[in-house]
């Protein structure tokens, strides 16, 4: 995870410019960094969600190859007894 940065002495001398009194302006800019660090520790980065791109990616190429490989075996399957019938019809008739 990325950090999130939140300058907290810029935020506080906003304030102060705006006319809030200083002590407020250092306890207000303290409190908004604290919940910062609390509630933005699990945002997803970029990187975290490439990665789970990748990985959702690859289990979805092994399912598909899965899949292609029972169809070829069905396939092969319905293909003999296709056979195996029309065989069985030229004998009889």
């Amino acid at each position: 995870m990325a950090a999130i940065t939140f300058d907290t002495l810029k935020y506080a001398n906003k304030l102060k410019a705006a006319g809030a009194e200083s002590r407020i302006a250092e306890a207000e800019a303290e409190a908004l960094a604290e919940v910062f660090e609390l509630n933005l520790k699990e945002v997803a980065t970029r990187e975290d969600l490439k990665q789970m791109e990748d990985r959702l990616n690859e289990r979805l190429d092994t399912r598909l190859l899965q899949l292609e490989q029972r169809m070829i075996i069905k396939l092969g399957g319905l293909m003999v007894v296709a056979i195996g019938a029309v065989a069985t019809l030229v004998k009889i008739i």
